[in-house]
This record gives C-alpha cells, sequence and structure tokens, in this order.
C-alpha cells in the first residue's frame, strides 16, 4: 500500500526514460513489439521484495497494484480507481499513458493490445507480445489465448525477465545493490498459535485430492506454503512468508526453499514425509513426480499459479504422450486457510485487541495534542501510532506500509508515504489506515477524524459511509450468501446519494499472514461464499480529489446466528475496537437499528478497553463514545 504526494522530478523522469529505451532495445533483439510487465512476482504477490518490484522500478510508480505495457514508442500505464490520484502523481506526462480501468474512454489491457493489433500493417500481420510467465497467473494466460490470439497477437513467453536484464545493466553503474530475498531464517509456528499440526493439514490435503482423484499438487503460492508447513520468515515486506515452492503428493511433500536457513530444531518440527530442496530445484522436482507409467493427475489453481508452471506440465504432456492431465480448480488450502480454527480466531481476537488500544492510544495522544495547540504532521500520526504498536507484546511487523492522509491526501486511497512537511489543520480530515502482525495474528483497520470543528459536508459525508460500514456489519445472511451480494447491501445508502467508492467493501485477512487473503471478500467481483471462521474487513469509503477522503474499517469473524425454517444463519463478530469520531456523526439520520448497534458497539469498546487501559485512558474513552 504505498503512494506518495511528490510529483517526479527531471531527474527521475530521464531516468525512467532511460530504463525504458534499454528495455526496448532488448525487445528488438527479441523481435517483440509490446512487452508487458506485471506489478507480481514469480508467485504472483502484489507485496513483493524490492529486487522483484520491477514495474516499480522501472516505471516510477509504486502502487501494489497495475500492469504496464511497453510498446515500440509508446507504453501504458493500467490502475484501478484505487490509483488514478496517484498514478498522475509518479508518472511524467508524455512517458506512458495511464489508462484508468473503469473510466469512460480508458482501454484496458486486452482493448489496448487489439487496437494495436489492428493498426498493424500488412507486412506484419502478427503483433508479438512478450511476457514473463512466471509473472502471470494460469487465469490470465488462458485469457489471453482466448482473446488475443484471435486478434492476430502471438504471445512470446521469455523465461529471462527482460527488466531483470535493464536493472542487472543498471546496477552495474550505479551504487544500487539488491539485498538477497531467501536468506532470513525461518520459524516454526507451534500448534497452540496454529491449532493444527503440519502432519494434520497435510493429512487433510491429501484427503481433499484423494477425494478429487488428484495424484500431484503444486503450490507457487507462498501464504499456502506458509500456512501448511507452520513456518513463517521474512522474504516479503509487512507479511511473515518466505520464497519457497511446495508439491504434495499422496506419500511425500517436498518444500523448496534456501536450505541453509532452516535451522536444524526447525527441520526437526517438520513431519518425516517432507523433503527439504533448493529452490532452484523445483522445475526438475515437479518434472519428475508428474513422470510415471500410469496417468497422472495435477491440479493446478488458475488464480494462484503461475503460467510458468503451466508451461512446465505442458512440456510433460508432450514428452508423457498425454499421459498427464491437468486439473484446473482453486487449490483445497485456500479455503482451508481462509476458514480459521478456534484457536486462529483465538489469536486474531488477541492481535486485533492489542491493535485496537494501540489505535485508541493514539487518537487520545492526538486529541490532547491538538488540544494544547501542537503542530503535527502526518508524519508524527505515522510514528506515534507505531510505537504504541510496538509497545505490545509479540509485536513482529506493520501488516503494510502506514496511511496516515490529511486534507487532501486523505482521498488518495492507498497513500502510504505520510509527510512531516504536511499539517493537521483545523476543518480537514485526517485518514489512519494501519495495522500491525503479532504472532499469531494480524491487524487492519481505518478511522476518519476531522482535526478541529468539521464541516457540514464532512459530516454528511462521514454519516453515510458510517451508516454503509453499519448496514452490512450487522446484516444476518444466511448459509451459501457471496461477498458480492453483501458489497451491494453496504453500498445501497451510498447509491442513493449518487456516491461510491472504486475499491472492494471488504477482503480476507490471514492469521499471522497476509493483510489480503482469499478466497474470500466483500465486493462486486466476489462470488466466493462467506463462511464461519472466515476474517474479513467491512471498509466502506467516500473519496474526492481536492476535497478529502472516509474510510471506515473494522475486521470481523464470519459466526453462525441459528437456524430458521431449516436455514442456517450467519452475521459478523468484531475483531476491531476503537471509537467512531463522534463530531462526525449525525445521529439523527441514523435508524433506530443503527444507533442500537452503534451503541452497543461503543459500549463494547469502554468495556473491552477499559481492562488493560489506564484511568485517563478509558475516562477519555467515554467522552468519545458519547454519542
Amino acid at each position: 500500500m504505498v503512494a506518495t504526494n511528490v510529483n517526479p522530478t527531471t531527474n527521475s523522469q530521464q531516468l525512467t526514460a532511460s530504463k525504458l529505451a534499454e528495455l526496448r532495445v532488448f525487445m528488438a533483439q527479441h523481435n517483440l513489439d509490446c512487452y508487458f510487465i506485471s506489478a507480481v512476482d514469480e508467485h504472483l504477490n502484489l507485496s513483493v521484495a524490492p529486487a522483484k518490484q520491477r514495474r516499480a522500478w522501472i516505471s516510477g510508480f509504486t502502487g501494489s497494484a497495475g500492469d504496464l505495457l511497453v510498446g515500440k514508442n509508446s507504453a501504458w500505464l493500467f490502475v484501478d480507481s484505487r490509483y488514478y490520484e496517484q498514478a498522475e502523481l509518479q508518472i511524467a506526462p508524455g512517458l506512458m499513458e495511464i489508462c484508468k480501468l473503469g473510466l469512460e474512454g480508458h482501454l484496458n489491457l486486452i482493448e489496448t493490445l487489439e487496437k494495436l493489433a489492428a493498426e498493424s500493417t500488412a507486412n506484419k500481420p502478427k503483433l508479438r507480445l512478450g511476457f514473463d510467465p512466471f509473472s502471470l497467473s494460469v487465469e490470465s494466460y488462458k485469457n489471453w489465448q482466448s482473446k488475443l490470439t484471435q486478434a492476430g497477437i502471438e504471445l512470446i513467453a521469455i523465461s529471462d525477465n527482460l527488466v531483470d536484464k535493464v536493472r542487472s545493466h543498471n546496477l552495474a553503474q550505479t551504487a544500487e545493490t539488491l539485498a538477497a530475498i531467501d536468506e532470513s531464517p525461518l520459524f516454526s509456528l507451534p500448534v497452540s498459535l496454529t491449532g493444527e499440526s503440519t502432519e494434520q493439514k497435510l493429512t487433510r490435503v491429501r484427503e481433499a485430492m484423494k477425494q478429487a482423484n488428484i495424484d500431484v499438487l503444486p503450490i507457487t503460492n507462498l501464504n499456502q506454503i506458509a500456512w501448511l508447513f507452520n513456518l513463517r520468515g521474512s522474504d516479503i515486506p509487512n507479511i511473515p512468508i518466505f520464497i519457497s515452492y511446495a508439491i504434495v503428493t499422496a506419500n511425500i511433500a517436498f518444500l523448496l526453499t534456501n536450505p541453509q536457513r532452516v535451522a536444524a530444531e526447525v527441520k526437526q518440527e517438520l513431519p518425516g514425509d517432507v523433503t527439504l530442496l533448493p529452490y532452484a530445484e523445483y522445475q526438475s522436482t515437479l518434472e519428475k513426480c508428474v513422470s510415471a507409467p500410469q496417468k497422472i493427475r495435477v491440479l493446478l489453481d488458475p488464480k494462484h499459479t503461475t503460467a510458468g508452471t503451466y508451461q512446465l506440465i505442458l512440456n510433460q504432456q508432450k514428452v508423457q504422450k498425454d499421459a498427464v492431465e491437468i486439473v484446473f480448480e482453486t487449490n483445497p488450502i485456500e479455503g482451508m486457510k481462509a476458514r480459521k480454527n478456534p484457536v486462529e480466531i483465538e489469536q486474531m481476537k488477541s492481535a486485533n485487541f492489542k491493535a485496537s488500544r494501540a489505535k485508541t492510544r493514539t487518537f487520545k495522544w492526538l486529541t490532547e495534542q491538538l488540544e494544547n495547540g501542537s503542530i503535527l504532521t502526518e508524519f508524527d500520526v505515522k510514528e506515534t501510532v507505531e510505537r504504541f504498536y510496538q509497545q505490545e507484546t509479540d509485536f513482529q511487523t506493520l501488516s503494510f506500509r502506514t496511511i496516515a492522509g490529511a486534507g487532501v491526501n486523505s482521498s488518495i486511497v492507498h497513500y502510504g508515504t505520510p509527510s512531516p512537511e504536511v499539517r493537521l489543520k483545523p476543518g480537514e480530515l485526517l485518514l489512519l489506515d494501519s495495522g500491525a502482525q503479532y504472532l499469531g495474528g494480524t491487524t487492519d483497520d481505518t478511522r476518519t477524524v476531522a482535526i478541529g470543528e468539521p464541516t457540514a459536508l464532512q459530516i454528511e459525508h462521514y454519516t453515510t459511509v458510517l451508516m454503509a460500514h453499519i448496514n452490512c456489519a450487522m446484516q444476518q445472511f444466511p448459509k451459501g450468501t457471496t461477498g458480492a451480494q453483501l458489497d451491494a447491501i453496504a453500498r445501497g445508502v451510498l447509491w442513493q446519494q449518487q456516491l461510491d467508492y472504486g475499491h472492494g467493501t471488504g477482503h480476507g485477512v490471514g492469521a499471522f499472514l497476509a493483510v489480503h487473503e482469499g478466497p474470500n471478500g466483500i465486493s462486486k467481483s466476489v462470488q466466493y461464499a462467506l463462511e464461519p471462521g472466515m476474517v474479513t474487513s467491512i471498509e466502506p469509503g467516500y473519496y474526492q480529489p481536492g476535497w478529502g477522503g472516509i474510510r471506515i474499517e473494522n475486521l470481523y469473524v464470519v459466526r453462525e446466528m441459528g437456524s430458521n425454517n431449516d436455514t442456517v444463519w450467519y452475521g459478523f463478530e468484531p475483531l476491531t475496537y476503537i471509537p467512531f469520531d463522534r463530531k462526525l456523526i449525525n445521529v439523527d439520520r441514523l435508524s433506530q437499528t443503527q444507533l442500537a448497534w452503534l451503541n452497543k458497539y461503543h459500549s463494547a469498546v469502554v468495556e473491552k478497553l477499559a481492562t488493560v487501559c489506564d484511568t485517563g485512558t478509558v475516562e477519555w474513552l467515554k467522552k468519545a463514545t458519547a454519542v
């Protein structure tokens, strides 16, 4: 979650132009018309190590999502509404076109390529598109195959990432260095934190494989690997995972990472059927697993497996003369990981309670500083909340870069560079979106507060967003309800005023893993049903460039609420306990049901935090929650 409020300098523009020019030299060597640069790494992570931040390095755009297409003379950056402002701030005019996905007149990647193909001359009927197959999902690759080949576009998989080649050449001429990404030591989590041993998890995975008649399960998603083996690391910023591959068969499980960073005591924690191998042996190990006299069925998760792995299996299909069958299904680990067991839920409760206390202490500090006339900046707020996070027991790291946007910066959805130069001014809003990783649990929450006395329009919009949050949070829903259905419930109150927000209403959250986790979520596109044990955020918002932004976010765990007429009903239990800014709430607009929910929530905030806070903080809490 990274953004900036600083326009690119002339030097940075020239450097970006130089990088693109060098990339085009390599493109010409492969006879490419275009080259696709993804935001993700070889494991499809959006949060990537500095050495794998290829799109950010070559373009200057640091948003966590957004792909780049480089042509012979032009370039196109594709971003969704979360990054419209950020892209405008970070991309120099003339270097590349910003394609704002979802806006009228802005083409997406497929449409842009189809347009380029249509403009090709008769002397070159096929447009050649190069890409790194290990930075593209199977789902995207198959979509390209079905749409782009029809448009006369030839897909050219290039195993050596061309941006890496440009970067390697630049490193030789500059002081820039890239730290190794697979040397941090791994550590194991006890069953007291995970609720289930690795052996038990492997048994469940193999049972799922057996039911689906699957012989080989390659795992490329790092969160799935960390969860399965009860191991954690620090290769990826803010996510306790590690660079690795895994392959599970009926009798053996391979874990492929840097063996030198796995201590003897950690190895002893692994079951006897787990074989530890070097990361570089993934291809050869996978090829051996699918080589057998009998037919082998391999499961590939289209969303979480790379096209590179897919092509490895396709090559073995040819060698084995179609003795290898590919089954495209969701990896069973994804759902297992999302449905938290009772121990994981308790760990999530504990972690989010600590984060709630830290955030509450931050807002008490903020209130007192402003009342005393102190001059504060975005950076001051960021430093304070992070200090309070660190003071809680079992703190590991942040779960993402803190977003502390004041005034107009609050409308930049993923504004992740709080500035020591931007002061908090009366009459403006402050949006603070932050989270922490504690041993066993991950946190994420957002509050928007008024600096000084709020305006009528700020109260109006804040109350609308709060109503949207409450409507979703208090909603009971029958078994089988999808995230898309709940998303519409949240947006309804904003839609009535012709307002909306570009991001999803909620995302799944891992247990001491990624702060964004599937398959569950609450958004227009999520068709996966919410189930008990799943943790999700609820975070409606409103953003107006030049005015400011509002987001209100809690984490919730899905709970069973009972049954009626043979229908099982679910609901949300809060994990986050932080007061809302009462100065921004027009209670006259709330229905009796909404007001009852708000009062009950605020009572729970005071009741729970009173047991762990000093008298001064408790008194402040009572005033802050008096609606």
